[in-house]
């Protein structure tokens, strides 16, 4: 397994991704993703925020990460945090616990970039993530109620409720 930065030449895989990602929250009955662009997502690839696991040539796993999140995180973002959103897993490889290897990849990333934390978020009451997180090393927060919502994708808008993780790696 290998984990790098998306190549612009991964647009149509990640969205394909993030489709399957949306199929599974229907079906689930959970708070389903917008659609995302290809700009969008070659924006944040040019930014080197998209990052790909790799089994070969095979991308089994994606996510982007931000330093910034004010509207979710609201006084807590302190330019002191990595933020993972948008994790997806190839429907052929569910179920192999890619989030371990994924918190091991944020944990180095954000100690080379002097970052206090780990942090990601989930949206509504969905205790199997709350599980599925909390197993691969994240604290719950709780959950809190969004307020300034304008500028984050629609689902944000739709569903305030949102699950707040961090790992604290100075702890």
């Amino acid at each position: 397994m290998d984990i790098k930065n998306c190549l612009q030449s991964d647009t149509n895989t990640i969205l394909s991704l993030y489709e399957s990602a949306r199929q599974l929250q229907i079906a689930k009955k959970m708070v389903v993703w917008p659609p995302f662009s290809a700009a969008s997502i070659e924006k944040e690839i040019d930014e080197k925020r998209q990052w790909k696991l790799s089994n070969e040539q095979q991308i089994v796993c994606n996510w982007a990460i931000t330093f910034q999140d004010p509207e979710i995180w609201e006084t807590r973002d302190k330019d002191d945090a990595i933020y993972i959103h948008r994790i997806c897993t190839h429907p052929l490889f569910r179920g192999n616990r890619y989030i371990d290897t994924i918190v091991t990849w944020a944990k180095q990333y954000a100690t080379t970039l002097n970052k206090q934390y780990v942090r990601l978020d989930t949206l509504g009451n969905n205790t199997n993530l709350i599980k599925h997180y909390t197993s691969a090393d994240f604290q719950f927060l709780g959950m809190f109620e969004l307020t300034n919502t304008q500028t984050l994708p629609k689902h944000y808008q739709d569903e305030p409720n949102c699950c707040l993780f961090e790992i604290n790696l100075w702890q």
